[in-house]
């Protein structure tokens, strides 16, 4: 199979046990374009209606949609909105559709050696900034330290070519951290996962992109989805109950390397492409702050499944 459609429906879900005076949120739910993904009807749904945002109890169009959007530096689209009106609760409903064709594979025999690739990362007077230099540098999640970089070169040995090392890092974070839900939280960093060997997808891709930058290499975090239900006789993948996260390993040869680490797997045509940046603090799905409401229980519900 070299392509296919994937329809994705993510909806959170926030009930308050006190009413909400004022909230103001931010998004990042709209999914993007690129070589491997072709995005079409995408609908976004509020609940309340934010302030300011057309007519109650009609669906936004693409048009009134856009004028709410914006782009951050690296190309996705995030939005703001705001509630100064009394609610008990708030839902977010995003849907579209995405045609996957397939990327190449990671190819362990070719291209530089990690170290070569680390070296023409590192910073000189004079040198001309290249785009993937500000992901090789700490990030709030992703921050590099000894014992990263100790762990990393276990897959990292001398001379190795940096796909391999990147694939045999994907591995072992697989063999080493048990996927463990609600063991970290969202504000959970890339050392503190790796010390008590736990996390969700989150903190596997941070393991990740810390690891390598420890080393000097430069790694984003990748926001997305994966398929709900899997071909009959494949393997469901870890994480495909709830929004995803994997990593992306620079290559100079061979682009972005996208690796799956909480599953050990490259990237494919079970992954759907939200949003990247440094970690998840620059793609975080919804946030927000507020005043009043109490307690809130949280439901999201993610579904992505093959359309003909």
């Amino acid at each position: 199979m070299s392509a296919v459609r994937l329809a994705v429906h993510h909806v959170t879900e926030y009930t308050y046990d006190a009413s909400v005076e004022w909230a103001y949120h931010a998004a990042c739910l709209a999914p993007r374009d690129t070589p491997w993904q072709a995005v079409s009807g995408w609908r976004l749904t509020i609940d309340p209606l934010p302030d300011g945002w057309g007519v109650e109890g009609l669906e936004l169009d693409a048009a009134e949609l856009a004028r709410h959007l914006r782009r951050d530096p690296w190309g996705n689209r995030h939005l703001s909105f705001g509630h100064a009106r009394v609610h008990e609760k708030l839902v977010v409903d995003s849907r579209f559709v995405a045609e996957l064709s397939r990327r190449p594979l990671p190819d362990p025999t070719s291209g530089p050696a990690w170290e070569g690739v680390a070296a023409s990362l590192r910073y000189r007077a004079g040198r001309e900034l290249q785009p993937a230099d500000e992901f090789a540098l700490a990030s709030t999640y992703a921050a590099p330290d000894a014992t990263l970089a100790a762990y990393a070169r276990r897959a990292f040995s001398p001379g190795r070519t940096l796909a391999a090392g990147g694939l045999s890092l994907m591995h072992q974070i697989r063999a080493d951290l048990r996927y463990l839900p609600h063991s970290t939280t969202v504000a959970t960093r890339a050392a503190d996962a790796l010390a008590q060997r736990s996390g969700v997808c989150q903190d596997f891709a941070h393991v990740f992109i810390a690891a390598c930058r420890s080393l000097g290499l430069a790694a984003r975090y990748v926001s997305g989805y994966l398929l709900t239900r899997p071909a009959p006789g494949a393997t469901k993948l870890v994480g495909a109950d709830a929004s995803h996260a994997w990593a992306e390993l620079w290559c100079p040869e061979q682009g972005w390397l996208a690796l799956d680490p909480t599953n050990a797997v490259p990237a494919g045509l079970d992954h759907v492409t939200l949003a990247w940046g440094r970690d998840y603090a620059d793609v975080a799905p919804l946030r927000g702050v507020l005043r009043g409401g109490g307690v809130a229980t949280l439901r999201v519900g993610v579904a992505v499944e093959p359309v003909g």
